[in-house]
């Protein structure tokens, strides 16, 4: 058994155990670097780069040193390449198909690579970099400009001399090992990260924990949220499809962030409503949040319409409707196509009371509910007067909040 078995077999163990055991990337490649330089690698740096599938990002990297520890940086999605990647020996090994490069910082690579330069700076002496693309090799296996799904990586040295062949081949034989543990760990954070996108934060959890049987939910107190852009019917006729979209966009990040900025979690895109449930606890802890996420809103509405007049874009106003009570919130639909939603007489009484925006001539509605469980609260909340709902016996009183100063 050579030098090289000897160390590789025990990191191979370690690897594989971690990613049986679902750690996480951030810790799998701070073990793996630990350890490395625990066998004697001289390893002054290591970086990973990897395609991230997220609507936001389009890829990640994690850089070691030994100073330093584990950092990590998200690379957003454009759709022009940044001059850092373009020039670096990553996209050089894709542009010509190579599966591996090295440097031990010669006058041209110090002149091609800005990283070649910031690197020497260090006391870096050797840098070796290779790939290893999971799936099977296709076409766009080497489009520096849309990479296939995989991993980019690069160990670099600062001995004299850099690394040894033993130590490339220690990097080659343990690279598949890495490979598989960081695609199980990253598979795992892309389907918790588009869950959490697509369905919402919690439950994007709680289908990724195994609540996905169809029909199983549960009795729950919150509040119910209905957001709601006034005009959009209109507006909808009279905007080229990409202006609205962009429209819709921009007031739904400012709703999206501010709901979920106090506790409230985002159940669902109607059209130009949104659907949304405070849970944090207590009806009480629920009622306070919620008012105080409606009454934040209407104020950074009112600010983001006038800078949108100012560019001479197109403004909407907006309707928000408050109910609480109990829900039940799980699993419904079709054995094929479930949908993590919410339902109950609850859900369909906050639907008929944002009905009656038109009609109370305010833009928050908030019940007697929730007027109640938020007591004491900061709030001024102005009685609107009392109205008889479709399915309920009695009549309902509803407030507002009112503040002069807007």
């Amino acid at each position: 058994m050579t030098e090289t078995d000897n160390i590789a077999a025990p990191l191979i163990a370690w690897i594989i155990e971690q990613g049986l055991h679902g750690v996480s990337r951030e810790d799998i490649l701070k073990g793996y670097c630990e350890r490395l330089v625990q066998a004697g690698i001289p390893l002054l740096r290591f970086h990973v780069a990897q395609r991230a599938f997220h609507p936001k990002f389009g890829g990640i990297g994690f850089s070691w040193t030994g100073a330093e520890g584990l950092s990590h940086q998200y690379f957003q999605r454009q759709e022009t390449p940044i001059d850092a990647w373009l020039q670096s020996p990553f996209y050089r090994m894709l542009e010509l198909g190579s599966e591996e490069f090295r440097s031990s910082f010669g006058a041209a690579d110090m002149t091609d690579f800005p990283l070649m330069r910031d690197l020497s700076k260090t006391g870096a002496t050797d840098y070796f970099a290779t790939r290893l693309m999971f799936g099977a090799p296709d076409d766009g296996a080497n489009d520096p400009n849309n990479p296939a799904e995989g991993m980019m990586v690069s160990w670099t040295s600062d001995q004299e001399g850099g690394f040894s062949d033993a130590d490339l081949s220690l990097f080659r034989t343990l690279l598949p090992y890495l490979g598989l543990a960081l695609k199980s760990s990253s598979h795992r954070q892309m389907a918790s990260d588009l869950l959490q996108v697509y369905l919402g934060r919690d439950a994007g959890r709680r289908v990724l924990s195994g609540e996905i049987q169809r029909g199983s939910s549960q009795k729950i107190d919150a509040v119910i949220c209905y957001f709601d852009l006034k005009g959009f019917t209109r507006l909808a006729e009279q905007l080229p499809g990409p202006d609205l979209i962009d429209m819709l966009n921009d007031y739904f990040a400012l709703a999206v962030a501010t709901i979920q900025g106090f506790g409230g979690n985002i159940l669902k895109f109607m059209g130009d409503g949104i659907l949304t449930m405070f849970d944090l606890g207590s009806v009480q802890e629920d009622a306070k949040a919620a008012l105080d996420a409606a009454s934040e809103l209407r104020t950074k509405i009112a600010e983001r319409n006038i800078e949108r007049a100012s560019a001479g874009l197109p403004v909407a106003d907006f309707t928000l409707a408050l109910h609480a009570g109990e829900i039940l919130y799980g699993n419904i639909g079709a054995e094929n196509r479930l949908d993590f939603t919410v339902i109950g007489p609850t859900v369909n009484l906050t639907s008929r009371i944002s009905g009656l925006h038109r009609e109370v001539g305010q833009s928050i509605i908030v019940s007697e509910v929730v007027q109640r469980a938020a007591q004491p609260s900061p709030h001024d909340l102005v009685s609107l007067g009392r109205y008889m709902l479709r399915g309920v016996a009695e009549p309902i009183e509803l407030y507002t909040i009112f503040d002069g100063a807007k």
